[in-house]
C-alpha cells in the first residue's frame, strides 16, 4: 500500500536508525522527503518534532516515520500538531494497531530500545495497514 511521499526525522540519537529506514524505503520504491538532522552532532527534538507536523499539515508527507532515543519526546512534540497522531511504538503489532485503531499518520522509535530489525517490522506493518473506520472513527473524530 504506497501512501505517497513518507516524512522521515530525527534527532541526533535516531540519526543513524533514520539513515537505514529511508535507504530501505527509498528501495522499496517509497518517496521519502528527509527532514534531518543530517549528522550525529546534538540538535533539539523538538525541531523535527515540529517539522514533521508541518510536513504533515502541508500534505507535502502522507505519513511520518519520527526515530530519537526514546521516541517519546520526538513524538510529543509532533503531537503538538492538531494534524499529527504520532504513535510510539515498539512492535509491529503496536504499528498495526496504531494505524487499525488510532489512524495514526506519523510513528515514534527509540533507537536506544528497539533493534533496526524491529524498526523495519514496524515501519512495514504501520505503512501497510489500513484504518479499520467504524467504531473507530467515532473515537479519533473526538481527538480533534
Amino acid at each position: 500500500m504506497n501512501t505517497g511521499p513518507i516524512a522521515i526525522a530525527s534527532d541526533h540519537a535516531g540519526f543513524e536508525m533514520k539513515t537505514a529506514l529511508r535507504q530501505k524505503l527509498e528501495a522499496d520504491g517509497y518517496q521519502v522527503l528527509d527532514l534531518g538532522t543530517d549528522g550525529t552532532a546534538s540538535v533539539d527534538y523538538p525541531d523535527f518534532g515540529a517539522k514533521m507536523g508541518q510536513a504533515i499539515e502541508s500534505g507535502d508527507a502522507a505519513r511520518g516515520v519520527l526515530v530519537c532515543g526514546s521516541g517519546i519526546g520526538i513524538s510529543i512534540a509532533a503531537n503538538r500538531n492538531k494534524c499529527v497522531r504520532a504513535a510510539l511504538v515498539q512492535t509491529g503489532l503496536a504499528a498495526s494497531l496504531a494505524r487499525q485503531h488510532n489512524d495514526a499518520n506519523v510513528i515514534a522509535l527509540g533507537a536506544r530500545l528497539i533493534g533496526l530489525d524491529t524498526a523495519f517490522d514496524c515501519v512495514d506493518k504501520f505503512l501497510n495497514t489500513a484504518f479499520e473506520g467504524g467504531r473507530h472513527q467515532r473515537r479519533v473524530d473526538m481527538l480533534g
